[in-house]
């Protein structure tokens, strides 16, 4: 990195939406780094949900095929009571997806996809221990420094920071997120732990409780082998840590979700043996998405709560939606390709942040096409906004 003094686009945060921006610009031609302050990558994070939508956006990069070799293929996404089993929704997924949606819907372990991501993009383009520190907006480009002493000018600047992004303060002032009320439980199983006590698990359901608690669980890889599950408890108070997340146990999940638990929600209890407790962070819907040479993506733009499996899924949208716009305008005229990608993103992640956020996705019987079936890769663009 010594001898880079300017590049076209830097994006800053190398996550799922930032590694997918940086793909999607190299492709298009754009001289593209990614600057991620982690200083290397490790395999984190639990399971995640990959629908339709987005499986699309991987087959414009060329990892459609990798991700579906890894992930597991739910057939449903089940809807259950948590005491009595009773179904409340049965939607389709599986063979359905791909006929119907036009690409397969996955779930799988996040640390595995963004292994294929970071894998995709070449060696010399992304950058760790990059800890973004300043950042002047000049007349020609934006100057960024970063905590190992090293200084990088870019003519556009990515926001793909996360929902504590420097770059959403320096466009909007300090602001810290909001607690929730509520918290999510994260474990993953051995499954043959799970078929030790002769049930058959499926590979994608979603248990609930009265006001909303819950427990979402599902097989992150192809051969079943790998188990998840993440809990949506609210609680009484604020977040008392000092850090993202604190470590839970099995007892404090029998205390929340009790005895008369349904008897294969309690095997997902006994089977575990590690568990973590993190926090739901809230923030506004955003008025400015982009100021400048600047521009926001992913959980700096619009954080949602996980309750609709598409936080990733929105971020890595906004990646094709952005490279589309630059595409059609050039990295000279930015302020209309930044105007083109808001225009064209807000209303759609605003409703599934609302919706997530809502936590009644697929409670019940509905249609949930407008999400799957959405192909950002060809979708009209929307005139810029004033």
């Amino acid at each position: 990195m010594s001898d880079i003094t300017h590049i076209d686009i830097a994006v800053i945060g190398a996550g799922l939406g930032g590694a997918a921006a940086a793909a999607l610009l190299n492709k298009a031609g754009f001289a593209v780094h990614c600057f991620e302050q982690a200083p290397e990558f490790t395999r984190l994070g639990a399971g995640i949900h990959i629908g339709p939508n987005v499986m699309k956006i991987f087959r414009e990069i060329g990892l459609e095929d990798r991700l579906a070799h890894i992930g597991a293929h739910p057939s449903h996404w089940y809807s259950r009571d948590g005491r009595t089993g009773d179904y409340l929704s049965k939607i389709k997924l599986g063979d359905f997806a791909v006929k119907e949606y036009g690409a397969p819907y996955i779930t799988i372990h996040r640390g595995d996809m963004h292994a294929e991501q970071i894998g995709a993009l070449e060696p010399e383009t992304v950058h760790f221990d990059y800890r973004l520190t300043d950042l002047q907006e000049r007349e020609d480009d934006v100057l960024l420094s970063f905590a190992n002493g090293k200084q990088v000018a870019a003519r556009l600047v990515v926001g793909a920071d996360g929902i504590n992004s420097m770059i959403r303060e320096k466009l909007l002032g300090p602001e810290k997120p909001r607690f929730s009320g509520w918290v999510g439980h994260r474990a993953l199983i051995d499954m043959n732990k799970l078929r030790a006590g002769g049930m058959e698990y499926e590979r994608c359901v979603k248990w609930w409780w009265e006001k909303s608690r819950h427990i979402m669980a599902y097989a992150t890889k192809a051969d079943g082998s790998e188990y998840y599950y993440v809990t949506g408890v609210p609680v009484e108070g604020g977040w008392e840590h000092d850090t993202g997340f604190v470590e839970s146990s099995k007892e404090e999940m029998e205390a929340i979700f009790g005895d008369d638990a349904h008897p294969m929600v309690r095997g997902l209890i006994d089977a575990t043996t590690e568990v973590t407790k993190w926090p739901f962070w809230n923030r506004d819907v955003l008025s400015l998405w982009s100021r400048g040479r600047l521009c926001l993506l992913g959980d700096a733009c619009h954080p949602m709560r996980p309750h609709m499996a598409q936080g990733a899924c929105m971020a890595i949208e906004d990646a094709m939606i952005l490279t589309r716009a630059l595409q059609q305008t050039g990295t000279g005229d930015y302020r209309t390709a930044f105007g083109i990608y808001e225009a064209t993103r807000r209303e759609r992640a605003t409703k599934v942040q609302t919706i997530s956020n809502a936590n009644t996705w697929l409670k019940q019987p509905e249609d949930p096409a407008w999400v799957y079936a959405y192909d950002p890769v060809h979708a009209p663009l929307q005139d810029s906004v004033a």
